[in-house]
């Protein structure tokens, strides 16, 4: 306890330290500029909802450790404001604790306030009450709007200034934003466009935060705002204003997942070459889009159809895992590129062609010079002169000369480790009761069908989902009772027919005399859903009922906030074959927004309905499911494997790890293990986990647990066994790392004088994670070895005492360094390129 409250008296001498010096902001034509400093700045988003406090310190000195200045972050207004003048700022809504967090550690923060928010989160950040505002029209010239908005944003810069989170104050903030990314879509607006930019720049400058504003994505941002680019490449990208600095605010480090597709990831040697283009050619400002994406606990996930884990392919994993080779080889990328700050700040580059697809920039102030050297070709490797030096430069890469004369890094080549991770399952300790053996834990409650609330209602014809739930829950059924005559013309076959749903989304289930006929569902690329289900039906009285469901709200696009969902119709019973029908859409049906189970509180597991002393029901729809179950022992991070289930939500203690569709299963087609990095990257470029659940294993927060006693509840729609959940637990696999010795020395080494730093080789560094030791070398080889992480081989020369000599030089430590020359290891084959690959375990 001592320990802990020495750490929170540490804590609270740094972040009040932070807000013992004002700093001034201000921005010129080369960057932006702190206490009269231009500075080159590296920064990434970690969105603070997105994980939990308890993981946020760590975060954040990951991102610190991994060379970065800056911290970005949206503001989420509608976890904020859920109702409206009614305010959330806890948990992992505590945007004041995460900031403080960001300034203890030393680093900047850009607040990005928006409060449009887009980020695949449900309905773009905004509120729902929003929209049932009178005359309201969203991100336009319209006053109930702008009202709105200058509201929260004032809300937002009121706090920052009282907890003086401003550099201006001392804080770590020093840039804002407004609006966001409405230069791609503000032509749909016509002329309300531009009256509506000028005045978001007008009422946030008068805000008077003391640092400078920007627009992401908007070519006529006012003065003063700084407009700036988002992308995967932004090295062409000129600001509106010779006065202004080049910005990037979005370097997509991957994409996002939907439900129903495969897993994107970006290789880090395109992120790298994509990063040095961008400060090569004149910009001082990129920001990583994610640093850490995290999850999308609850129902926050937008889309429609954005799956619960927003991994991103970032850095710094899902889970808080530093990811590699991409966390250590921006690292690298970020040294390399703050040796040559001193001349990137002092001027403009001179570019120049060194040949086609080949080009030079140089900056030189005095006697300082520092250059870039670029082969923007996505095939071909070149050799070129510069300065009288020749320079092999791969393809789709760029080397940094911080003195013009020796490169410190190339993007292609790697000098970090890679890690393959794994998981480690183990079952689920359910607490069963000694006394009930039936349900191995488990307990259950069947969620009525149909219409089950006190508070459901009546109308004719088909509601639009969204407006009559104001997406207070996913669900809404939608129930009708009609006689049917034996004689109808639809039954000519006798009592077949098939039922036809048109809805606008985002998945349904259609219900015949209270047993599941038929389901449907949207996806990703079009979330309307269109069943035609054969049923049958009885003589007399039958009910149909429909259960709507949403997957997350529409958030980005024009009028984005107008895109309904649910069962519009027609709603139709068809003939089999004789082509009769009856139009069902226009008659009085019964409403029931939400599940009985979510108003009776069955989420936090309260409730003495719960059953156990009956078999446990399998593979049905409509079934809410309860155990008790014991943490996996250790402090590695937790996931739960959801194979055996079909679709719905889980809630561990109470709190909701998010939607879970395990079997919304990716095309087997567009994946490969090793993406090309040359060339133009894409989000469908780069696939993996084709013809597999786009998302089987769900994070479930350490924070979130207890030792034992821990409660799981699951609502299952479509039917599963929840006898088959497991834990996963995230380890390190294999760690390997693969240098060659045409490699630069690791940039670490730059800092030595340069009669050493000529004599220094390419070197092969390998380290386990923090507590563990090199237990066993799973591979060496030093020649010409093949191959990538967890499938090295050897190549035509191999020198035979490579393993030996890794072996003595790291097992038993927890990191080691060899150098990759004949002078190591022997040259097993001369006249050749070698490299050196090695392949390790860590216990």
């Amino acid at each position: 306890m001592r320990a802990r409250r020495e750490i929170l008296a540490l804590v609270f001498c740094l972040v009040t330290a932070t807000t013992t010096f004002a700093a001034t902001v201000t921005y010129d034509n080369r960057a932006i500029v702190i206490d009269g400093k231009r500075r080159v700045l590296v920064s990434g988003s970690i969105h603070y909802p997105r994980s939990t406090p308890d993981m946020w310190p760590d975060l954040i000195q990951k991102s610190k450790d991994g060379g970065l200045d800056v911290i970005e972050t949206y503001v989420f207004w509608n976890v904020h404001e859920p109702v409206k003048n009614q305010y959330n700022f806890e948990g992992r809504n505590d945007v004041v604790k995460f900031l403080k967090l960001v300034a203890a550690a030393g680093l900047y923060v850009h607040l990005r306030i928006g409060p449009y928010v887009c980020a695949e989160w449900n309905y773009g950040g905004f509120p729902l009450w929003l929209h049932f505002i009178p005359g309201i029209k969203f991100r336009t010239d319209n006053g109930p709007f702008k009202a709105e908005m200058q509201r929260f944003t004032a809300k937002i810069v009121g706090m920052m200034q009282q907890e003086k989170l401003y550099a201006s104050q001392g804080g770590p903030i020093i840039l804002s934003q407004i609006e966001n990314e409405y230069g791609n879509i503000d032509s749909a607006y016509g002329a309300a466009a531009k009256p509506y930019i000028k005045w978001a720049a007008d009422m946030a400058v008068s805000l008077n935060t003391g640092v400078p504003w920007v627009m992401c994505q908007q070519s006529d941002a006012p003065d003063p705002i700084i407009n700036t680019c988002n992308g995967f490449y932004c090295d062409q990208f000129t600001p509106n204003s010779n006065k202004k600095p080049k910005m990037w605010t979005e370097n997509w480090s991957g994409w996002f997942l939907p439900f129903g597709g495969a897993v994107p990831y970006r290789p880090v040697e395109d992120v790298a070459f994509a990063v040095v283009r961008f400060y090569q050619r004149g910009g001082t400002f990129q920001n990583y889009y994610m640093y850490h994406g995290g999850t999308n606990f609850g129902r926050t996930s937008g889309g429609p159809f954005i799956a619960t884990s927003y991994d991103y392919d970032s850095p710094i994993d899902e889970y808080g895992l530093v990811r590699q080779p991409k966390w250590g080889h921006l690292r690298d990328v970020h040294k390399a590129i703050k040796l040559c700050e001193e001349a990137m700040t002092a001027t403009d580059p001179t570019i120049s062609s060194l040949g086609s697809n080949v080009e030079a920039a140089v900056y030189k102030t005095g006697s300082v010079c520092s250059a870039f050297l670029a082969n923007i070709d996505d095939k071909s490797d070149v050799t070129v002169k510069f300065n009288g030096n020749s320079y092999l430069l791969p393809a789709w890469s760029v080397s940094i000369l911080p003195d013009c004369k020796n490169v410190v890094l190339n993007t292609a080549k790697i000098n970090s480790q890679t890690v393959i991770p794994s998981f480690m399952h183990e079952s689920l300790k359910t607490n069963a009761d000694s006394t009930d053996s039936i349900g191995s834990g488990w307990s259950w409650i069947n969620e009525p069908v149909g219409i089950s609330k006190a508070s459901a209602f009546s109308k004719p014809g088909l509601l639009e989902q969204i407006n009559t739930t104001a997406d207070q829950t996913d669900y809404l059924w939608y129930s009708l009772s009609m006689d049917i005559k034996g004689d109808e013309p639809f039954l000519q076959d006798g009592s077949q027919t098939v039922l036809h749903v048109e809805s606008l989304g985002h998945s349904l289930h259609a219900f015949i005399n209270g047993k599941l006929a038929g389901s449907g569902t949207g996806n990703y690329g079009n979330v309307k859903v269109k069943v035609d289900i054969p049923i049958t039906v009885v003589p007399g009285k039958n009910t149909i009922d429909l259960l709507s469901l949403t997957v997350g709200l529409q958030n980005y696009g024009a009028f984005f906030e107008l895109s309904g969902a649910g069962v519009t119709g027609p709603v139709k019973l068809n003939g089999l074959n004789n082509g009769s029908s009856i139009d069902l859409s226009s008659q009085q049906w019964t409403y029931q927004i939400g599940l009985k189970g979510e108003d009776s509180g069955l989420p936090s597991g309260s409730s003495s309905q719960w059953n156990s002393q009956s078999s446990l029901p399998k593979n049905q729809p409509l079934v809410w499911y309860k155990t008790n179950f014991d943490a996996p022992s250790g402090g590695a991070p937790i996931a739960l494997d959801f194979t055996g289930m079909g679709k719905g939500e889980a809630w561990v203690n109470g709190q909701s790890i998010g939607r879970y569709w395990p079997t919304f299963i990716a095309p087997n087609g567009g994946c490969t293990d090793n993406c090309n990095y040359r060339g133009a990257y894409s989000g469908n470029k780069c696939l993996k986990n084709c013809g597999k659940p786009s998302q089987q294993l769900y994070h479930v927060p350490r924070s979130w647990l207890k030792p034992s006693g821990n409660v799981l509840v699951l609502f299952e729609e479509i039917g599963g066994d929840p006898t088959q959940l497991a834990f996963a637990t995230r380890q390190t696999g294999s760690l390997c790392s693969h240098v060659s010795e045409t490699h630069p020395s690791p940039v670490d080494m730059w800092s030595l004088d340069s009669k050493t730093r000529r004599a220094s080789n390419s070197t092969l560094s390998l380290s386990c994670p923090s507590n563990q030791v090199i237990s066993s070398i799973k591979f060496a080889s030093y020649g010409t070895p093949l191959g990538t992480c967890g499938s090295f081989s050897h190549g035509r020369c191999s020198s035979a005492k490579a393993h030996s000599i890794v072996h003595k030089a790291c097992v038993g430590s927890a990191s080691c360094s060899i150098g990759v020359s004949t002078r190591t290891f022997g040259d097993p084959c001369k006249g050749v390129k070698k490299s050196l690959a090695v392949e390790i375990s860590c216990a």
